[in-house]
């Protein structure tokens, strides 16, 4: 069968591919930008990739006439809190017209639940998005799902950030709103066995685990997994200004980001009774098992795909990734070149940057910074890595993006997604014996110049630490 995934790089996107690949398949992967497009499953025989963007119409006509089923995974939750709900439904317009043209048989859309007669502007944008697909000429299949429980997802990450962190815990009244939580591969079971099943064409499906529980009982429980002694208190007088500010400097989360979940965390997200579980033969799984899964894939370092890697999570655009070469011109350098000796354990050192492994010097300099960004409202250190050891193109590397990362050409580029005035790349090649490290940085106005000024001795002894530190670091000493 010949499938159109939409949102292919995306959280639910990369996990659901290779399912659909493992079912015989063929898919077609719709994508913003190809360099970013780096599964595994890149040269399998059965993937097409489409650089689409669904905002653009004349983009879509690259989308084959004779698709048979269609999944739609685009959200805009990440994007301002202004404006994404008009982004989301001019999507969708484009994509229904899109497929007209098309012999599409069947959509299929993950929604959130949507059960309250008031609802929040993200689940309500959610909600119009399934309204204009409705009016395809495809069957449609909806599914809606409250809080989604894996590693690498939004909801997942921000309960783990709070509770790993915070012993005791001033929390929002909101806390005491009742969800039903579900696993991704729970989630992902739904989505795959949907396809062409006669009890799921033209339905809406509230898709959830064994369980409703508060936010507040979400943290106690997976405390209780962790084996950690918590205490969380709620208080009424926090408004969603201040719990939106309260998630964005504990956690990982983005300002933008934060504040859509406290909005939809105000709304109970509970399933409606049905027994579609039992037609499909999926066989939910608790909350705690879902929690103890996530923390195996977690340990075992087999994060498939998180939040943090949509581009929407930072600042960058994507056409930023059509320019793997940073300017030259109007631009301040930090260039620095040392000599090495073990080429592989030097290369290995630079894919192993931020993170745990932090900057090689001065990490504590490099977290102070990462504060006064979140202070300022930008993203901070707090986003880690994806992975400790591999980098892709498109993942967040602590506040900075990765633009290249060729290991065989032995080069990597990042670009700092930070709050600064101006632009900055930072960017490490190795040539022939020699590693070189350059910082480049783009002012913007007299404030980027003061700024390049007033941080150059920081700079200077900052990166001269750091290129020293990759070359003679030994993870075995």
């Amino acid at each position: 069968m010949k499938i159109l995934l939409t949102g292919a790089n995306g959280y639910i996107g990369k996990r659901l591919l290779p399912v659909l690949l493992e079912q015989g398949h063929t898919v077609y992967c719709c994508v913003r930008n190809k360099q970013r497009f780096t599964h595994k499953e890149y040269f399998h025989p059965n993937i097409r990739v489409l650089e689409v963007d669904l905002l653009d119409p004349k983009s879509l006509e690259k989308i084959p006439k004779d698709i048979q089923v269609s999944y739609y995974l685009i959200h805009s939750m990440l994007h301002g809190t202004v404006g994404f709900d008009v982004l989301e439904k001019r999507c969708a317009q484009n994509f229904v017209n899109c497929l007209k043209k098309t012999e599409n048989r069947q959509i299929v859309y993950l929604s959130g639940i949507a059960n309250e007669e008031k609802l929040s502007k993200h689940l309500q944008s959610r909600k119009e998005v399934e309204d204009i697909l409705k009016e395809s000429r495809s069957y449609v299949t909806i599914l809606r799902a409250g809080i989604i429980v894996g590693s690498g997802s939004a909801s997942f990450e921000i309960i783990r950030d709070l509770v790993e962190k915070l012993p005791i815990m001033i929390t929002p009244q909101w806390l005491l709103t009742k969800c039903q939580p579900i696993a991704i591969r729970n989630v992902i079971e739904y989505l795959h066995k949907v396809i062409y099943n006669k009890h799921c064409l033209n339905q809406t499906f509230d898709i959830g685990g064994t369980e409703v529980l508060s936010y507040k009982e979400m943290l106690l429980q997976y405390a209780e997994v962790r084996k950690l002694n918590r205490k969380v208190i709620t208080l009424p007088i926090m408004t969603p200004r201040l719990s939106s500010y309260w998630l964005f400097f504990i956690t990982s989360t983005s300002y933008n980001l934060a504040v859509n979940l406290v909005n939809s965390m105000k709304v109970e997200v509970v399933c409606r009774p049905n027994d579609f579980a039992q037609k499909l033969d999926i066989h939910p799984i608790s909350y705690k098992e879902a929690i103890e899964k996530a923390m195996g894939k977690i340990k075992q370092q087999m994060v498939i795909s998180s939040w943090k890697d949509a581009l929407s999570s930072g600042i960058l655009s994507n056409k930023n990734f059509k320019y793997v070469e940073p300017p030259s011109f109007g631009c301040y350098f930090d260039t620095k070149i040392l000599p090495v000796k073990n080429k592989q354990l030097v290369l290995d050192n630079v894919w192993a940057l931020g993170g745990n492994r932090g900057w090689y010097y001065a990490n504590w300099l490099w977290q102070f910074r990462g504060f006064l960004d979140k202070l300022f409202g930008g993203v901070g250190l707090n986003r880690g890595r994806r992975h400790p050891t591999e980098i892709e193109i498109g993942d967040s590397l602590d506040f900075w993006r990765v633009l290249l990362a060729d290991k065989e050409n032995k080069r990597l580029l990042l670009y700092a997604e930070m709050k600064l005035p101006g632009e900055a790349w930072l960017e490490f090649s190795l040539k022939q014996n020699h590693l070189q490290q350059k910082a480049i940085f783009r002012p913007k106005g007299l404030a980027g110049r003061l700024y390049w000024y007033l941080s150059y001795p920081f700079h200077v002894f900052i990166f001269k630490g750091m290129i020293n530190g990759i070359i003679n670091y030994n993870k075995r000493s």
